[in-house]
């Protein structure tokens, strides 16, 4: 099972080295490229360490909105989104292919992934990003959601996607960030969760009900606090 973080959004992390460690724990991570954080720089540093350890890296798009990180809806036409993606994937592309390693997949960021999962126009904006930049990149997207459809119909890779940080409502979407019980800080807690995805493909929302899910891969937030444990904790009780 793949466990990606996403990352290159908080220069803190990396100073700390967060970043870095997180990388001893997880298979894959997914770069902000501009849109709602990172910059040219960090991109290269976490892309040249990822290289040293092993670990596959994708990209990380977004609303263009750095002012909001990402996590508002923009009304935007669909042809400017698609050369918003474009343009931030395009930035890791070329520091990946100037450092000799190569961009596995494509994951959307907060209110752009959210919208994809339930609005067909939007999900279809990134597959054509994905068709035009390289139809052969796989695309993350939330599990069991409309996006998921969308993308295969597309004729596009997609590697369903679910988390460990996080708390889901009854109908498979992930808790709003703004309402109180949203990410899941213990470190046991969110390896429980990604037990029960792996083994029983199901997960329990926050109202106690079950909710069936399927996933290839399991997110881990590097800015969630105790990311480092929570890694480190699901890395090894799945493996």
């Amino acid at each position: 099972m793949d466990i990606n973080c996403d990352m290159g959004e908080i220069p803190r992390l990396l100073k700390n080295n967060v970043y870095s460690d997180l990388m001893d724990h997880v298979t894959s991570i997914s770069l902000a490229c501009g849109g709602h954080a990172g910059d040219t720089e960090m991109m290269r540093e976490l892309v040249i360490i990822a290289k040293k350890k092993n670990v596959k890296v994708g990209a990380h798009p977004s609303y263009p909105d750095r002012e909001n990180f990402g996590r508002l809806e923009l009304d935007m036409e669909s042809e400017e989104l698609l050369s918003s993606i474009c343009s931030q994937v395009y930035s890791l592309l070329k520091i990946a292919e100037e450092e000799n390693i190569s961009v596995s997949h494509i994951k959307p960021h907060g209110a752009l992934y959210n919208q994809a999962a339930k609005d067909a126009q939007v999900a279809r904006v990134i597959g054509d990003a994905v068709d035009r930049i390289d139809p052969h990149l796989n695309i993350m997207c939330l599990s069991g959601s409309l996006m998921v459809r969308v993308v295969e119909d597309m004729g596009l890779k997609v590697v369903q996607e679910a988390f460990a940080d996080r708390t889901y409502e009854r109908n498979g979407s992930l808790r709003n960030r703004n309402l109180d019980h949203a990410l899941i800080t213990s470190p046991q807690k969110a390896a429980d969760q990604a037990r029960l995805i792996i083994e029983r493909n199901k997960v329990i929302a926050f109202d106690g009900s079950e909710v069936s899910i399927e996933a290839q891969t399991i997110c881990i937030h590097s800015d969630t606090p105790n990311a480092v444990a929570i890694a480190e904790e699901v890395s090894t009780s799945i493996r």
